[in-house]
C-alpha cells in the first residue's frame, strides 16, 4: 500500500483491490469499454455491462490469482483502477469475464472481445483508468508506477500495454514513464500503439 497527499486536498492510496471494491471498479472499466466501441456491446444496457464486470471483478482470478487489480482510493471511494496479468494468463482473465455474462440472453457470444492484446513475455497492463472527476492530479501516474513491483511479483522483467491512436494525452503520460513503442496491434475496430518498458528502467517523468 502506498499513500501520498494531492496538495494537501486529499489522501490518495495506492492499494491491491479487494472484492468489496468491485462495485466501484465496474463503472470505471465500463470507461474504457464504451472507448473501445465493441459491436457486441451496443445493444446491451449498462446495468447487465456492469453486473457482469462487478462479478468478474469480485473473482479471486482477478484479485489475486490470474490477474492483479490495483486501485486509487481517495475520499473513501475508488477513483482509479489498474488491471494486469502475465501474458501467459491471457485466456484464462478472458474466460473470466465470458463466464460472467452467462446469466444473461442479452449478451452475445464472446461480448468483450477476443482479440489476444498481450505480447509474449511481458506483464500485460490491460487496463488503466481514472475517474473523470479526479483526472488532471496524478493519480494516473502513481498507478501506473505501483504496475512494475507487481510485475515482479509475477517474475516478468517488461511490462506492455496498448493505446489508442485516437489518445494522445495517454500515449504521452506513458512516453513520460519510460514506455517505448515497439508495435502496432489492432483491437476491434481501433488501432493502437503497443508499448513497453523494461522493470528497473528509469522513468523520465515530467511534471
Amino acid at each position: 500500500m502506498l499513500t501520498y497527499r494531492n496538495g494537501g486536498i486529499f489522501i490518495i492510496t495506492i492499494r491491491e483491490a479487494q472484492k468489496d471494491d468491485a462495485g466501484q471498479i465496474a463503472p470505471l472499466i465500463n470507461i474504457i469499454f464504451k472507448e473501445m466501441e465493441l459491436e457486441e456491446l451496443e445493444d446491451v444496457p449498462d446495468p447487465a455491462v456492469l453486473k457482469a464486470i462487478t462479478a468478474a471483478y469480485q473473482s479471486e482470478a482477478y484479485l489475486s490469482g490470474a490477474a492483479t487489480t490495483v486501485v486509487a482510493e481517495a475520499n473513501g471511494q475508488v477513483v482509479g483502477v489498474a488491471f494486469g496479468y502475465p501474458d501467459e494468463n491471457e485466456q484464462k482473465v478472458d474466460q473470466v469475464l465470458e463466464d460472467a455474462t452467462s446469466f444473461s440472453d442479452v449478451f452475445a457470444d464472446d461480448p468483450f472481445g477476443s482479440d489476444y492484446e498481450a505480447f509474449k513475455n511481458e506483464w500485460y497492463l490491460d487496463s488503466i483508468v481514472v475517474d473523470p472527476k479526479y483526472q488532471g492530479m496524478g493519480i494516473g501516474g502513481k498507478l501506473l508506477e505501483a504496475i512494475p513491483e507487481e510485475a515482479a511479483e509475477d517474475d516478468k522483467s517488461v511490462v506492455g500495454l496498448n493505446v489508442d491512436f485516437e489518445n494522445p494525452g495517454a500515449k504521452a503520460l506513458y512516453d513520460r514513464h519510460g514506455f517505448k513503442t515497439v508495435g502496432i496491434k489492432k483491437i476491434g475496430d481501433h488501432w493502437y500503439f503497443h508499448m513497453q518498458r523494461l522493470i528497473g528502467h528509469p522513468a523520465k517523468v515530467q511534471a
